[in-house]
């Protein structure tokens, strides 16, 4: 049995987060295990409150997990303080387990995830331990520092987040609007490149798309594909979690995490080696 891990927030409305992670986990076939770092009260509305843990008890959580079971894939989401990044990052760098970091900032509708001073510490403490980090444009232009308008703005930023230690780049390029396909960009430390390319979906129900794509690149990982087959693969999760949603609540609805086992043979994702 392969065990994976998540390191997130609660979301209470079921969409994102710990939840989101762990139901990706069940429907791609691996044990999900959890170290909690913050509560939130949100629903598709948004995010009414967050109650962050203490760091000594996501300290606890995680070594809890790391003593006992055999973890084959890490990733973290919604971190929330320099201090627990910090923690984090100090039992992460003493295994050696595949990691992908989702850096969370910013919830659907707004509201602030993750604090302005933790950002230096995710770069600085986090990033350097990562297998792969998978921003969309909006939290890798924080990372690095600067805007994101052009293919050329997007390959200057992967390469600034390779120089800090990752050795996977995922730009997720949902947030440029100038045509009618969603295109996610791949970089790695040696060089090599590629893009995936999928239609675009007309719906406002994207809630934890980022949290699902990055579980189910965890759960590929940690099932043992390679680095490449698990990012093409997560994304045909992602993109049939988005095309066949939900519909439920009365803002920024939740992804299907179900939709992948029904539909997978349909997908098509369009890969172009750079």
């Amino acid at each position: 049995m392969h065990i994976v891990t998540t390191i997130a927030g609660s979301d209470s409305g079921g969409g994102a987060g710990i939840q989101a992670d762990l139901k990706t986990f069940q429907e791609l076939k691996v044990f999900g295990t959890s170290v909690i770092t913050a509560l939130t009260a949100q629903n598709t509305l948004g995010v009414s409150d967050v109650l962050p843990i203490e760091v000594s008890f996501v300290e606890k959580q995680l070594k809890a997990l790391i003593e006992d079971f055999s973890i084959s894939a890490v990733k973290t989401g919604m971190l929330f303080s320099s201090e627990i990044i910090q923690s984090i990052a100090r039992i992460l760098a003493d295994v050696n387990i595949p990691l992908i970091v989702d850096p969370v900032m910013i919830a659907k509708g707004g509201e602030s995830l993750l604090q302005q001073e933790a950002i230096v510490a995710l770069c600085s403490y986090l990033l350097p331990l990562a297998t792969i980090v998978t921003p969309n444009i909006p939290e890798a232009e924080t990372l690095t520092g600067r805007k994101i308008k052009t293919f050329a703005d997007i390959q200057d930023a992967a390469h600034t987040l390779l120089q800090m230690g990752v050795q996977c780049v995922i730009i997720k390029g949902g947030h440029l609007t100038d045509n009618d396909y969603a295109i996610d960009y791949v970089f790695f430390e040696d060089g090599q490149s590629f893009s995936m390319q999928s239609s675009r979906i007309a719906t406002k129900n994207t809630h934890g798309t980022g949290c699902t794509f990055s579980a189910a690149l965890t759960a590929f990982i940690g099932r043992g594909f390679s680095i490449k087959e698990a990012i093409v693969e997560a994304k045909k999760y992602i993109q049939l979690a988005i095309t066949y949603d939900l519909s439920i609540g009365n803002g920024h609805g939740p992804t299907n995490h179900f939709a992948y086992q029904k539909y997978k043979e349909s997908c098509e994702v369009i890969i172009h080696e750079t």
